[in-house]
């Protein structure tokens, strides 16, 4: 179809044939016949040029944060025949896109072509598909290609060097530990118990029967591994701006970033939804960047449902404007833990933080957009002698 300079040209030349018919002057009618006729050629032109472009992108592996530059190539091929005057148009969801002219493309060659991206902020994005338009070599018709393929873009949110101390509990919580009768190496010995059919006859504690003349197997424990849990508060009324929250989602993310690396099993709690295991850090980190807050989300009802899961690692909790329906969730779920940390996202300091005190928790705040370093060395350097740890 014709450009924009085609219908120009086009409507041009039947303005001359206008002008012709009522002045009678013949070099007005060659001259818009001859615009015509160009514009009616170019489309022709274009029409049975091959677009048979395949396009190929690649993007950065590893782990892209938010605020992170990255860099996407595209190669382009063509199967069978020259390409020429090519225009390609490669986007990014909502950060931008690129565009490349391409003079020509011949069989066996490659086209290859680099642009940059600023990733910000967090989210998932489509990246493509990727768009192509061929013109004739005067601009006059234009013919678009076929669409290339999609990829995705995960961002994940910006990460902070933040560090603390882990305490790991020496002792289980009650409901974590569970007597096996299965055979498993390792384990530890619990107590005794008569004998049943089908037990491990390597189970039997001979001292026993050889005393009392009954058959007694030894009943062994499940080995039991610490686990932490980040709790991201995903309740829209304690945020007081989309900038505290994206705060609070930095402040989880850094935490699940530093928790895994120091190899402590880790789980990750956005309140809203179900637990998901931090061990598979990209599982974790896709959540964080996708997550958004959410209205009446029943914070009680569903820490109920959670408790339990894990235990001896520390808790942290992240969240705006702390209120009383945290810090009884906290109440609940701390004594699991052996260590405590709350991380408020408020421009004023909330009334319950008192509350968070007398429970052992240690508390750090900052400002909505504020960076966590500097309130986290300060609270490090004078707060944690009064954690208690369990």
């Amino acid at each position: 179809m014709p450009t924009v300079r085609g219908w120009g040209l086009l409507g041009a030349g039947v303005a001359l044939v206008v002008l012709w018919y009522y002045l009678g002057d013949p070099e007005l009618f060659l001259v818009g016949i001859f615009f015509a006729i160009a514009t009616l050629l170019a489309s022709l032109y274009v029409h049975f040029v091959p677009t048979g472009v395949v396009v190929g992108r690649r993007i950065p592996s590893g782990s892209i944060h938010s605020g992170d530059t990255i860099s996407i190539e595209l190669t382009l091929q063509v199967p069978h025949r020259t390409v020429r005057n090519l225009r390609l148009v490669d986007s990014v969801g909502g950060l931008g896109h690129a565009a490349f002219e391409v003079a020509a493309i011949r069989p066996g060659d490659k086209a290859n072509a680099a642009y940059k991206v600023t990733c910000r902020p967090r989210g998932v994005y489509r990246v493509g598909p990727s768009t192509g338009v061929v013109t004739d070599p005067l601009g006059l018709a234009e013919r678009r290609i076929p669409k290339g393929t999609v990829d995705r873009l995960v961002v994940y949110p910006y990460i902070e060097d933040l560090r603390f101390p882990l305490h790991r509990g020496t002792r289980a919580p009650i409901d974590a530990r569970r007597q096996e009768h299965l055979h498993r190496g390792g384990e530890d010995f619990n107590t005794l118990r008569e004998y049943q059919i089908g037990d491990d006859l390597r189970r039997i504690h001979w001292p026993s029967f050889a005393r009392t003349d009954q058959v007694m197997i030894r009943q062994l424990d499940e080995p039991w591994q610490s686990r932490s849990m980040v709790v991201l508060d995903t309740r829209a009324e304690l945020y007081e701006s989309d900038n505290a929250f994206e705060t609070a989602v930095s402040g989880a993310a850094s935490m699940i970033t530093y928790l895994v690396s120091k190899g402590q099993p880790t789980d990750l709690w956005t309140t809203e939804s179900a637990v998901v295991d931090a061990s598979h850090y990209s599982s974790a980190m896709e959540r964080l960047s996708a997550i958004g807050h959410h209205e009446e989300v029943d914070i009680a009802s569903a820490a109920a449902e959670v408790r339990g899961r894990g235990g001896g690692g520390p808790l942290v909790i992240v969240t705006g404007a702390a209120d009383r329906d945290l810090l009884n969730v906290t109440s609940m779920m701390s004594p699991d833990y052996a260590q405590t940390l709350v991380m408020v996202v408020a421009s004023s300091t909330p009334q319950t933080i008192v509350g968070f005190n007398r429970l052992g928790a240690m508390t750090i705040q900052v400002q909505p957009g504020a960076a966590w370093a500097h309130a986290w060395e300060a609270g490090m350097r004078t707060s944690w002698e009064t954690v208690s740890v369990r």
